[in-house]
């Protein structure tokens, strides 16, 4: 659990017991003073995380799906990690962790480049890792499939944050890296 995820749960869990010593009456289900509860961090079983060529070199496509009964968040930037290989990829443009909802059934997509197309450094990988949250251990991924069968070239990688089309993640990840 993240610091911020666990000062959530202790002002949470305070101000609950600050309702129930005082008798006040229990909100509504899922409501605090008539306000709509937040949707929780979705539970890593309930998702299914995939993996694809990006039609590009040094380019995959990823995809996160809400198999669960609920809404739910992931961070809207996934993790990307390599194998054997310290960090992850940033994310482009910029950005800092934050809340990105799925409704049941719902899809996000992410664009990931491991390296620039002419680059001439970097390592070579046999698989990448992809977390829809931090907090999840992720999936991993061999190089053959994201297209990259004679290993995954990793310098300077970076993701984009989660969208809801694939073309959207596309034009991010071309925009950004102009």
């Amino acid at each position: 659990m993240r610091p911020s995820s666990a000062l959530t749960a202790a002002l949470t869990a305070t101000a609950a017991l600050a309702l129930t010593a005082t008798g006040a009456a229990a909100a509504p289900s899922g409501t605090s003073a008539g306000t709509p509860a937040r949707p929780g961090v979705c539970q890593e079983q309930s998702l299914s995380v995939s993996a694809s060529s990006g039609g590009q070199r040094n380019v995959a496509r990823i995809a996160v799906t809400n198999r669960g009964g609920s809404t739910c968040v992931v961070d809207r930037l996934p993790t990307v990690t390599f194998r054997g290989l310290d960090g992850s990829a940033e994310a482009v443009p910029p950005a800092t962790s934050g809340p990105y909802a799925l409704s049941p059934g719902e899809r996000g997509y992410a664009a990931v480049r491991t390296a620039a197309p002419g680059a001439t450094e970097g390592h070579v990988v046999r698989s990448i890792s992809v977390a829809a949250d931090p907090s999840h251990h992720g999936v991993a991924f061999g190089a053959a499939t994201v297209g990259m069968g004679r290993g995954i070239q990793v310098w300077e990688p970076v993701t984009t944050l989660w969208h809801a089309s694939r073309a959207a993640a596309d034009r991010a990840l071309a925009d950004a890296t102009r």
